[in-house]
């Protein structure tokens, strides 16, 4: 008894307490989305799959819509499947990082085609798959078949790098931050070996959306609301005070800006469009002619790409520039606009489009401010 008297009693937020208390939290704030089912329902690989796609470098807020949109036209991925590349990526215009969308339609094709629209049920089963690397199938894993598997995105990156107090800077600092975060999948009962084992898996995922949820409530980027987290009181930079230094980042290095024009024709309530090519930046995506975009590329060099029209005997240049930030550079577009003849023809390889059915091409964002900034109308088309 004396040597029992003598231990310290384990206070709340231990590292062993970790799991229990982030899935009670989660079970008393879990977030109400568009693709997570309530608690005790059935989760479908399908919306888990398609949420985590559209997730990739998007803000909840904004996959929200798309993702409905999505859902009630192709309820399932056999559905999706069945569906044509054109009309995806029109589904998908102004979500951006159209990759994605090509992957998405690739993947949806060949599970139809070679898993019987059936969603393998492990990691290395997923990594196989088409636009699947190895945080998305550690999610599909987790949260839609209980995998004992942690997935790190940014929130989860933020939560372990505080708690832990990574010192180490982004990206090196992933495998690290991988390792940590392991920890913190739910451990199983006590009990035998099989009940252990199924009931580890069954909240492995509800483990990883706690952590999800967690960082995007409470552990925010800025002002985390430290004092209601489930896991402050064994929180590193909490208790130094550091919270919003973590995690470290090495400095971003600035794209390089790069310069085009776009030329906007009208014949009628007609616009000239071609369709991009398959591969690289928006591939497949719709487009008004341009230019390449180039660094250092001159007004007049730009100019000379313009399409060949007969009746185009000179471009109008529109007051200001367009600019659109992508991932890798910032980008300025002059613009350029000429009105021809009801009949004249489009070039090889561009087609008319009524200016009243654009809201049904595949246009990325860039493009849509190039059209609204030539037209200078009503946005009711976008």
């Amino acid at each position: 008894m004396p040597a029992l008297a003598n231990k310290k009693p384990k206070h709340p937020g231990a590292p062993a307490d970790r799991p229990a208390l982030l899935l009670a939290w989660y079970d008393r704030h879990r977030r109400k989305l568009p693709w997570r089912p309530p608690a005790g329902e059935r989760v479908d690989a399908y919306r888990v799959w398609l949420s985590e796609i559209m997730l990739q470098q998007t803000g909840v807020k904004t996959v929200g819509p798309y993702f409905q949109k999505f859902v009630a036209r192709w309820p399932d991925v056999e559905a999706l499947g069945r569906a044509s590349l054109d009309d995806v990526l029109r589904m998908w215009a102004g979500l951006g990082y159209y990759s994605r969308a090509r992957n998405l339609h690739a993947c949806a094709v060949a599970v139809l085609r070679d898993h019987g629209a059936v969603f393998p049920d492990t990691e290395e089963g997923l990594r196989a798959l088409p636009g699947i690397g190895p945080y998305t199938a550690a999610a599909i894993a987790a949260i839609a078949f209980g995998a004992r598997t942690m997935p790190v995105d940014g929130n989860i990156e933020r939560v372990v790098s505080r708690l832990f107090a990574v010192e180490e800077a982004l990206p090196q600092a992933k495998p690290r931050i991988q390792q940590l975060a392991t920890t913190l999948l739910a451990a199983s009962r006590a009990g035998d070996a099989k009940s252990r084992a199924a009931d580890a898996k069954s909240r492995a995922g509800d483990s990883a959306q706690a952590l999800m949820d967690l960082g995007a409530s409470i552990c925010t980027p800025k002002k985390p609301a430290c004092a209601l987290c489930p896991l402050n009181e064994g929180c590193i930079a909490f208790a130094r005070g550091a919270q919003e230094s973590f995690p470290r980042k090495a400095p971003k290095k600035a794209g390089t800006l790069r310069l085009g024009a776009a030329f906007v024709v009208t014949r009628g309530d007609q616009l000239l469009v071609r369709t991009r090519p398959e591969q690289g930046l928006l591939g497949g995506m719709t487009e008004v002619p341009g230019s390449d975009w180039i660094a250092g590329q001159e007004v007049k060099a730009a100019l000379k790409q313009a399409p060949v029209l007969k009746a185009v005997t000179r471009w109008h240049r529109k007051a200001g520039v367009v600019s659109h930030v992508f991932t890798h550079f910032p980008l300025e577009l002059v613009v350029y606009t000429a009105t021809v003849p009801a009949r004249a023809a489009a070039p090889k390889g561009m087609r008319w489009v009524p200016i009243a059915t654009l809201k049904d091409e595949a246009l990325p964002n860039v493009m849509r401010k190039v059209i609204a900034h030539a037209l200078a109308r009503s946005a009711a088309w976008r």
